[in-house]
């Protein structure tokens, strides 16, 4: 729940991204999603100006902006063109002197190396799932089974299908070969842990919430292969995965199990370095929760996990956007001294 006033007067510049070379549908369900965030922050009454981007100049779209009179919200997941280019964005923003939401570009452009990701979990002693990043098909000293086999540097389940999670060495082998001829870089090997599944968000700087836990349930699942958030299930409605993953929300969890899980996801925010709000998915195990994977940049549309956990926290979607502003806004030279931050009153 909100424990201190916000302040719902902060401008706003909406900063999104649009290609025009994406499917007609795409374009469409991108527009409709910047609406219905726009029109949710003017609810709670923020000013807010649309700025959307469509070629890599950023310095010129922005020109007519005082990066002293607004905060960005930052939905430029990348320049149209440019894949893997949304550290640039935030680069470009630090450059021109915007404060904006969201983690700082070094971490995004970390987050999609997954596997100094996991090494650094590995090096804090935070629990992650056995893993190797593969530059060939040799894969000698593997004998983990099952596993699952996924790009090492991509985001949204790019590359997730039922055929990443393979059950010996033939198809390990097979799907290592198909990573490195598809996407053209390293295949990250890992122990696929075969139990429930969390998406977590949180927010906050210094002082950080852990929002109510959102649960996969994979019920309608008997083959392990399929007991997995694939891309699909995100982004292809009709598919098999989309329509019989059920969101559990709030997970039922015991009070140890609640306070482990949220030990687990304070660790992995703070040591990748997250700022202002991200997503962590995790997996449960014999009571341990692993950490699958460390999101600073996740989706905030309305229908993804992170709204939909907020909502159950009772705070609207305009209510959850201008929580991230006020976060924000404590880097702000402006409006750092005369706001608020959100989660002051919150205590660990």
């Amino acid at each position: 729940m909100n424990l201190v006033s916000r302040r719902t007067d902060l401008p706003v510049l909406l900063l999104h991204n649009l290609d025009q070379k994406w499917p007609s549908e795409d374009v469409d369900r991108a527009l409709q999603d910047v609406a219905e965030l726009e029109l949710a922050m003017r609810e709670v009454g923020h000013p807010v100006t649309n700025v959307r981007v469509c070629d890599g100049d950023l310095a010129r779209l922005l020109s007519n902006h005082d990066p002293y009179e607004y905060i960005i919200l930052n939905w430029c997941e990348e320049i149209p063109g440019m894949p893997h280019s949304e550290s640039l964005v935030a680069l470009t923003l630090e450059e021109l002197k915007f404060s904006y939401t969201g983690s700082p570009a070094a971490v995004l452009e970390l987050s999609w190396c997954k596997g100094k990701v996991k090494a650094l979990l590995d090096q804090h002693g935070v629990p992650t799932p056995g893993w190797r990043v593969y530059e060939s098909t040799r894969i000698e000293g593997w004998n983990c089974f099952p596993a699952i086999v996924k790009p090492s540097m991509e985001h949204c389940s790019l590359g997730v299908t039922v055929e990443a999670v393979v059950l010996n060495p033939s198809e390990l082998k097979e799907r290592i070969a198909y990573v490195l001829d598809e996407f053209k870089q390293p295949a990250l090997v890992e122990d696929f842990i075969d139990g429930r599944e969390f998406h977590i968000s949180l927010w906050g700087n210094g002082v950080v919430e852990m929002l109510p836990p959102a649960e996969m349930d994979f019920g309608a699942f008997e083959d392990v292969r399929e007991r997995l958030c694939t891309y699909d299930s995100k982004f292809t409605p009709g598919s098999i995965h989309y329509n019989n993953i059920q969101l559990r929300l709030p997970a039922p969890l015991s009070e140890t199990d609640y306070e482990r899980l949220k030990q687990t996801v304070f660790q992995a925010y703070f040591i990748i370095g997250c700022r202002d709000y991200a997503r962590i998915d995790i997996r449960l195990r014999d009571g341990v929760f692993y950490v699958l994977d460390v999101n600073p940049n996740p989706d905030i549309s309305s229908g993804a996990s992170m709204a939909c956990a907020a909502e159950v926290a009772s705070y609207s979607y305009g209510a959850m956007a201008s929580q991230l502003l006020n976060i924000a806004a404590q880097r702000h030279p402006v409006f750092e001294a005369s706001s608020v931050d959100p989660l002051s009153s919150f205590r660990l």
